[in-house]
C-alpha cells in the first residue's frame, strides 16, 4: 500500500490589513500557514472498483488526490459550444458513443443533439463519466465530486456512477466534500482527509422503492420530451407511472396488438434523465408487463434505444423475436424512409 507525505506552506504577505487582522485576533508569530499530510491509500493492483478521499475544504485532499494518482487526474475537456454534445466524442464511433452515453444513464438521444453547455450539471457530469470511459483508462480520479449539482441529484449520480465502474471493471475516485454521496457510491475504501484515517468497507445503498399503477395520459408531458421517438400519444393508450418517494420517474404506455386478440404492446417507455443509469428502467417495465401476464395478456416491445435492446437481448424474462433493420422518414433523401443503423429489436415478455 503506497504511502504518500508531502508538505504545503503558504506565505504570509504583509501588508497594513494583515497586521490589524494579526493584531484583532492575536496572530503574532505567523509567518505562513502549513498542512502537512501522510497517507497510505490503496495501490492499483490491490482488488477494488470505487474510492473516496473525503474531507472539509482546505483539508488537502485535492492535493494528496493529486500527488497519489497525478497521471489519473481527469482534466474536463473544452466542449463545443457551437455542436451538439454528441459531436464532443470526435475520435470514437457513433454506436461505441451511444452505448457508453447510455451506460453511464445519459440514455436520451434528444439531449444528445443539445449543445453540451445547455446541459443540467448532472448531465453534463454524465458526459465526462462516458468521455473518460471511452478512453480506456484503468483509473480516474474526479475532483470537487457532485460539488455542483443538489444534493438529491448526486446521491442519484452517485449510484449510477458507482454501477457503471463496476460493470466495466474500472477504478474511480472520488474527491468530494459531501459526504452525503458515500452510501449512493458505495466506495470500497473512503481515506478521511482531516482524519487521517482509511477506512475499508463498502457501505449499502440505500433502496428504491418504486410505486408503480395507472395515471392519466397527462403525466405524459412531463416525459415527452425525453423520449426518442414521435411526442404523440396515442388517445387509446393505456398509461403507467412509476414514482419514487413521490416524484414521478417513469412513465409507460400500452396499446392493444392490432390484429392479435389477448396480444398488447408497449408503445412508449421514458424514464426521467435524473433517474437514468440505476436499473429503473428495466423494473419498470418488467412490473408493467408482469401485471399484463396475471390477467391472462400477451405483452411485446419493439424498440431501437441502445440501453433497452441490451436488457432486452440479455434480460431472462425476456424472449427477442425479431431483429429488422430500423426505418425513419426522411423527406430529404425523396425515397420516402431510409435505412438506419441501429437495429429495431421485438421482444415478448415471458414472466
Amino acid at each position: 500500500m503506497p504511502r504518500v507525505d508531502f508538505v504545503t506552506n503558504c506565505p504570509l504577505y504583509d501588508s497594513f490589513r494583515v497586521q490589524q487582522i494579526v493584531g484583532m485576533f492575536g496572530l503574532e508569530g505567523t509567518s505562513s500557514s502549513e498542512i502537512r499530510v501522510s497517507a497510505e491509500l490503496p495501490s492499483l493492483e490491490e482488488e477494488w472498483n470505487v474510492g473516496a478521499i473525503v474531507g472539509p475544504s482546505g483539508a488537502g485532499k485535492t492535493t494528496l488526490a493529486r500527488r497519489a494518482y497525478a497521471e489519473y487526474f481527469h482534466h474536463p475537456i473544452a466542449w463545443p459550444t457551437d455542436r451538439a454534445v454528441i459531436d464532443g466524442f470526435p475520435d470514437f464511433p457513433i454506436q461505441k458513443i451511444t452505448q457508453m452515453l447510455t451506460a453511464v444513464g445519459f440514455g436520451s438521444p434528444p439531449h444528445w443533439l443539445k449543445p453540451y453547455s445547455v446541459l443540467s450539471g448532472g448531465e453534463q457530469f454524465r458526459c465526462e463519466l462516458a468521455q473518460a470511459l471511452l478512453k480506456q483508462k484503468s483509473l480516474f480520479v474526479f475532483d470537487e465530486f457532485t460539488s455542483l449539482l443538489d444534493r438529491h441529484s448526486a446521491q442519484l449520480l452517485s449510484a449510477a456512477v458507482s454501477k457503471t465502474i463496476r460493470r466495466e471493471n474500472r477504478k474511480f475516485i472520488a474527491v468530494t466534500c459531501h459526504e452525503d454521496v458515500l452510501p449512493w457510491l458505495e466506495p470500497d475504501w473512503v481515506y478521511r482527509a482531516d482524519s487521517g484515517q482509511l477506512q475499508r468497507r463498502r457501505l449499502r445503498r440505500p433502496s428504491i422503492h418504486l410505486d408503480v399503477g395507472p395515471c392519466r395520459q397527462a403525466f405524459w408531458k412531463s416525459f415527452a420530451d425525453y423520449h426518442y421517438l414521435s411526442g404523440t400519444l396515442s388517445p387509446y393508450a393505456t398509461c403507467w407511472l412509476g414514482s419514487w418517494e413521490g416524484r414521478p420517474v417513469a412513465f409507460a404506455a400500452v396499446l392493444h396488438a392490432i390484429g392479435q386478440r389477448g396480444l398488447k404492446r408497449i408503445s412508449r417507455l421514458v424514464v426521467h434523465p435524473l433517474y437514468q443509469g440505476l436499473g429503473i428502467g428495466s423494473r419498470f417495465l418488467q412490473s408493467i408487463a408482469g401485471w399484463y401476464l396475471c390477467q391472462g395478456l400477451r405483452i411485446r416491445m419493439s424498440t431501437s434505444h441502445p440501453g433497452m435492446v441490451h436488457h432486452l437481448k440479455h434480460s431472462v424474462h425476456w424472449l427477442v423475436t425479431d431483429v429488422q433493420a430500423c426505418r425513419r422518414n426522411d423527406p430529404r433523401s425523396g425515397r420516402g424512409t431510409v435505412q438506419s443503423m441501429r437495429p429495431l429489436v421485438s421482444a415478448e415478455f415471458l414472466g
